[in-house]
């Protein structure tokens, strides 16, 4: 039996959470902070996630055996370590790597060494700061077009810009390093090759030597139709991926997943938990765009729903080591889910609006991303507010089942894309 602990708010969280909830190894669920969907799978506790002190003393006192650190701050910020190195908590399972395994999202600059070192397929890049801003600058000149200029910390997804001008590049990495445009998160700029095709998601859940693959997804970023206009969190995600078969993924694993965690293996990072593989499909060949040390969001909402085994089973083989002989089992069905954001999104917005007809939706789940309780009512508390996750025979199906149940829901100035899974038709 497990007591467990899940750090986050968001619909990842409220997804895990109904995962765990359903496992018969599951004593006691806490989420903190979690949010109005998350209270019906466990119990909501005020906590933050970066709070490692809080977090120690109410593992104590709650004997917690398992810590889920659902979104990656805690993680890139250490707390695998932090429990590690304290005699009070260090045989507490965490579901996460260690700090020097996270900064393969937390560190751009560290993730693209890391491929080069392994050879795993990846865009052309190299790695500027102010010690060597004007090398950058005569780089940006000679660049093909367009250029990606990332960020190399984490800046809340928003640390990429695309660009065909080169001029717009060399204001943009000048406002990056010169002018701290994301604070210490810019202070060194990677800068890569462009790659045209279609991206996808695909997870691995490992103990640092062994892995097994959960369902790949794709997500969509852009809030607009025909993924147009800003980017954003997520708008919606479709499982499974209709060419994630036969060659192209037998390459993905054969030229990305194995060698990454061969890679981890072999320099001694310590890394227990996900590796979510950010790829793009180049006429037929996998390339990483980015690695995340933890699952998806809203991927997770369709992640979740198509993975049959019991996720706590999976963490207790994480734990022994004994992933290796563990035999996934991927529901047949498609999932996908759509998400439900206040206006404005993902600009400014306003929080705090009633949401009604959650009790009318009778065939998708409905997980909470952005909500709280004002007065016993549920209320949007985030930018992204409700993911509506449906099962159906192929994606168009189950994409059909969460469009009807939205009709029943709504709350002020409340906007989703009607095109999720557009190009599957």
């Amino acid at each position: 039996m497990m007591n467990i602990l899940l750090l986050g708010s968001g619909g990842r969280e409220s997804a895990l959470s109904w995962k765990m909830s359903q496992s018969p190894l599951c004593q006691k669920l806490f989420i903190a902070p979690g949010n109005a969907g998350t209270a019906a799978y466990g119990t909501n506790i005020a906590l933050g996630i970066n709070d490692f002190e809080a977090i120690k003393a109410f593992c104590i006192e709650n004997q917690i055996d398992t810590l889920f650190p659902g979104s990656e701050d805690p993680l890139v910020n250490g707390i695998y370590d932090f429990f590690k190195s304290d005699d009070e908590l260090k045989h507490i399972t965490v579901v996460g790597p260690s700090k020097l395994g996270a900064a393969l999202e937390g560190s751009k600059d560290f993730a693209k060494a890391f491929m080069q070192r392994h050879n795993i397929p990846t865009a052309a890049y190299a790695t500027f700061d102010a010690g060597n801003f004007d090398e950058g600058l005569a780089y940006l000149e000679q660049h093909s077009t367009p250029i990606v200029l990332k960020a190399d910390g984490l800046a809340a997804g928003k640390g990429v810009v695309i660009t065909e001008d080169k001029e717009e590049a060399k204001k943009v990495f000048t406002a990056m390093i010169k002018e701290a445009q994301f604070g210490d998160a810019g202070s060194k700029v990677v800068i890569e090759q462009f790659l045209t095709g279609v991206e996808l998601s695909v997870f691995a859940f490992t103990d640092g030597k062994h892995y097994v693959l959960l369902p790949e997804a794709k997500d969509y970023k852009r809030i607009g139709e025909g993924d147009k206009g800003l980017n954003t969190g997520g708008m919606g995600a479709i499982s499974p991926v209709p060419f994630a078969q036969g060659e192209f993924m037998q390459k993905v694993v054969d030229q990305v997943v194995e060698p990454t965690i061969k890679g981890l293996a072999a320099e001694e990072i310590p890394y227990y938990g996900f590796v979510f593989f950010g790829l793009i499909n180049v006429n037929g060949d996998p390339f990483v765009i980015e690695y995340n040390c933890r699952m998806g969001d809203p991927e997770t909402e369709v992640v979740m729903p198509r993975l049959e085994n019991d996720l706590l089973e999976l963490i207790g083989q994480m734990k022994a080591g004994t992933l290796d002989k563990a035999v996934v089992k991927h529901k047949a069905e498609a999932a996908c889910t759509v998400m439900l954001v206040a206006g404005g999104y993902p600009e400014a917005y306003e929080k705090g609006d009633a949401i009604s007809g959650l009790d009318q939706v009778k065939s998708s789940i409905v997980f909470h991303a952005g909500t709280t309780t004002k007065d016993g009512a549920v209320v949007s508390n985030g930018g992204r507010v409700l993911a509506v996750t449906s099962y159906g025979k192929d994606i168009q199906n189950a994409l059909h089942t969460s469009y009807e149940n939205i009709a029943s829901i709504s709350f002020r100035n409340m906007n989703f894309r009607k095109d999720i899974g557009y190009e599957f038709k």
